[in-house]
């Protein structure tokens, strides 16, 4: 095995280690319920079922090609096998973007583990890891096949397609495509046009007026096209166009959602971000390379997403490397230890044998396989969800012989549609079906707003889940309408002494 290799695959195995944890989050059991909805009954969710504030309202989620797979992992394997699938999505992601950065093998493994580290926050069992993958894939396929690589290879761009289709049946972040396409579509505009005189622009205009909006042979523009045309083959036909604006359209998203909030910079999980954005100002600073178009919109555009919403630190994580890479290499390649000695970092020393490098691959390949066996267990993983979910009050729940109407913690309530699915809930972690109509109604009730009672009254809710420490459940304790049933020091359930029919 060479060098090359090798230094890929630890970094590889370094990144996997990294990101196998426990990884579902309280948003990952409602994706398991419609994908088990859908495995059972052979169909695609397009109106609400689960909730009685929204039910039969039209749902069209762009999750279907990986909320049922997840479904299976699940079934199959439990929570641990879609900890390794996250871990693995993961890997994958940064294994194309290993392939398009520049300079030598440790420059890459430090910016690829730099990166890791940045993005962790993002990582979870959820259908955005496809996102995150495709993202990946897209800039690879772009950054190859335009005039940035030294030999663009056209034929890849007629992949993206194809990868919109998948994309746009499997998670909402289908617009991060475009994104990335019309990044580099600038910037081959601005090259093409930077390449010609301007009477020659003028003539070639006016010949052929279509050339304004064409790359050297089209094919940027066509794919581009082809793209759009491919969003509108889902279940939802071309509503899904309009998809990705309703849903930053929601007001509450930002107000009260802490992923689609600018991170916390006091946060240890949220530093490595910053690190890479000053090592992205340093290595441009320092390079005496112009920065080329496409670079800085990259750089630029998906910092600015990272400093607006904290989700979106995971995609400057597979862009910022590939700038920084462009800028650092040289700049390392010309450091000298002496005036005698210089230290080519584009071409590392041989580890020894190929023996030898196999060994230490081993060795990494085993350490890997421990940390994922490590969370891999189902009562690791249960032990760890009692910590942060109703799982005591959900089985008193379901206990409880009531109209079945229930009022929840926002944070819960994609666990409670798994976990107690015979009681439909008042809202959960899907955004996009409620808006900020049931969000503020929600929101009057756990703040204890003047006619929070009237909300409760008006939906004929029997039975109260929430956090034991809160203005409501204080509320509830002290009204003469409800009665505690259970309480533990995260959950409390109140039931309503003459219940609403």
């Amino acid at each position: 095995m060479s060098t090359h290799r090798l230094v890929f695959w630890i970094t590889i195995l370094s990144i996997f280690a990294m990101a196998s944890r426990i990884s579902m989050d309280t948003d990952t059991w409602w994706h398991l319920r419609a994908g088990e909805w859908m495995f059972q009954h052979k169909a695609i969710l397009q109106h609400d079922i689960f909730s009685y504030t929204r039910f039969g309202g039209e749902w069209n989620y762009p999750g279907w090609l990986v909320q049922i797979p997840m479904f299976l992992i699940y079934q199959m394997f439990g929570p641990g096998g879609l900890n390794i699938w996250t871990a693995a999505m993961v890997a994958v992601a940064f294994s194309f973007s290993w392939g398009i950065l520049k300079g030598g093998y440790f420059l890459k493994a430090f910016l690829l583990v730099l990166a890791a580290a940045a993005s962790g926050v993002f990582w979870s069992a959820r259908p955005h890891m496809v996102t995150f993958v495709f993202a990946s894939v897209t800039l690879y396929i772009l950054e190859k096949s335009t005039s940035n690589h030294s030999v663009p290879d056209r034929k890849l761009l007629y992949w993206l397609p194809f990868i919109m289709l998948l994309w746009v049946n499997s998670h909402g972040g289908f617009v991060v495509g475009f994104i990335l396409w019309g990044i580099y579509w600038i910037s081959e505009q601005v090259t093409w046009f930077s390449e010609k005189s301007t009477s020659e622009r003028i003539r070639r205009i006016i010949a052929e007026p279509k050339i304004f909006f064409q790359d050297p042979d089209y094919s940027l523009s066509v794919v581009g096209l082809l793209m759009i045309a491919a969003v509108s083959i889902n279940p939802a036909g071309i509503a899904m166009y309009k998809y990705p604006f309703e849903t930053l359209g929601i007001e509450a998203l930002k107000d009260y959602i802490q992923e689609w909030q600018s991170p916390d910079f006091h946060s240890l999980s949220v530093q490595p971000f910053l690190w890479l954005l000053f090592l992205g100002f340093g290595a441009v600073g320092l390079s005496r390379q112009r920065i080329l178009l496409a670079d800085f919109l990259l750089f630029t555009i998906f910092a600015y997403m990272g400093f607006m919403a904290g989700r979106n630190i995971a995609l400057f994580s597979l862009a910022a490397p590939l700038v920084i890479s462009r800028h650092l290499d040289p700049v390392l390649s010309s450091l000298t230890l002496s005036k005698f000695v210089k230290v080519d970092y584009a071409a590392p020393a041989q580890l020894g044998h190929k023996a030898i490098n196999l060994i230490i691959l081993g060795f990494f390949s085993l350490a890997a396989i421990i940390k994922a066996a490590l969370v891999f267990p189902a009562p690791v993983n249960f032990t760890e969800f009692q910590k942060s979910l109703p799982v005591q009050a959900a089985a008193v729940l379901n206990q409880q012989d009531t109209n079945g109407r229930l009022f929840n913690s926002y944070n819960w309530g994609g666990y409670l549609l798994w976990a107690v699915p015979d009681f439909p809930v008042f809202i959960d972690g899907r955004t996009d079906l409620y808006s900020d109509e049931i969000i503020q109604q929600w929101l009057t009730v756990v703040q204890v707003k003047d006619e929070w009672e009237e909300v409760l009254d008006s939906y004929r809710v029997n039975l109260v889940i929430n956090e034991s420490e809160s203005a409501l459940t204080r509320s509830l304790m002290n009204s003469s309408h409800w009665s505690k049933i259970y309480q533990d020091p995260l959950a409390v359930v109140f039931s309503r002494k003459v219940p609403l029919r």
